[in-house]
């Protein structure tokens, strides 16, 4: 099989690489490198450096003929998106159109898209399901949930299959310690180079924190499975930032405290995501303790 992961050179796409590879797939990464980067990039997959909102994207397509479009490549920055809502569209609104004018124009049999749990906004009631209301609070939530219509619009229109993967708060080994959203990187390198890591808020407001490799799992298991279907990927259960940061000392046996600012315009209290949809219809479920995940991301981070 012919698959293509579009930001396969970044944190999430360079497992979901890694994982294809192993099973025998045939491997094609798209990726600008604008936060993806060339030492995550698997050695045996044919690589392209492109935006998914460029001309580019559509050639390597016309090239390749995947079989299956993985779309991993997103601008992810929650608080970038406020500030500059129009470069988020642009990455996440009209780079999937762009995509999704190329999958229809050359034969692309499936994509499966990296959503996010940023769609459901402040939440009503949890753990939040998949017949959640959907209340955007960003910029960013809001162009990933408009990518799903497109999904879906390609899907009755042209045929295109699609699964939607809504992620929790993803971690492990390769996320970017310098991004917004990456608190487990964020604390591991602050603590590793002795510095007192940031905690916005009181720090009791708790996210679902899924492993890295437990997602790209997912992401395989979508292939054959789970067409239509928008899917919460999430353990189903929430850690605060403070609890998360206890596990983390503990671990590296840090004897460090965290600073603490106040709360930031967009942050979302509290959140995790119920997963028996996706175990149901990806027959998936989590493999990776969050200890588990956290010793192999320190390891990494060493």
């Amino acid at each position: 099989m012919k698959v293509l992961v579009t930001g396969g050179a970044g944190f999430i796409g360079s497992h979901i690489v890694d994982a294809l590879v192993g099973t025998g797939c045939t491997v094609t990464v798209v990726d600008d490198l604008s936060t993806g980067r060339l030492e995550n990039i698997n050695p045996r997959v044919n690589f392209f450096r492109a935006g998914v909102e460029s001309a580019d994207l559509i050639e390597v397509i016309a090239a390749e003929r995947p079989d299956t479009v993985m779309h991993q490549a997103a601008q992810v920055d929650v608080q970038r998106s406020l500030r500059e809502p129009g470069s988020d569209a642009e990455a996440n609104i009209l780079g999937v159109i762009n995509l999704l004018e190329a999958c229809r124009r050359y034969g692309v049999r499936k994509v499966v898209y990296a959503s996010s749990a940023a769609v459901y906004g402040t939440p009503h009631y949890l753990p939040v399901d998949e017949k959640h209301p959907v209340k955007p609070q960003s910029p960013y939530g809001i162009s990933k949930f408009a990518a799903e219509h497109y999904l879906r619009i390609y899907n009755e229109i042209y045929g295109i299959q699609f699964t939607v993967l809504r992620y929790a708060n993803v971690f492990g080994p390769r996320q970017d310690a310098s991004g917004e959203g990456g608190v487990v990187a964020i604390f591991i390198k602050r603590v590793m180079q002795g510095e007192a890591p940031p905690v916005f808020g009181d720090g009791e407001q708790s996210r679902d924190f899924i492993f890295v490799k437990d997602v790209a799992a997912a992401n395989l298991a979508a292939i054959h499975r789970g067409s239509g279907r928008i899917l919460n990927i999430g353990t189903g259960a929430g850690t605060s930032v403070n609890n998360l940061f206890q596990s983390i000392r503990k671990i590296t046996g840090s004897q460090l405290e965290p600073s603490y600012y106040p709360a930031r315009p967009g942050d979302i209290v509290h959140s995790r995501l119920t997963n028996e949809k996706a175990r149901e219809e990806l027959d998936w479920s989590p493999s990776f303790s969050l200890e588990e995940g956290l010793r192999e991301s320190v390891q990494f981070y060493k």
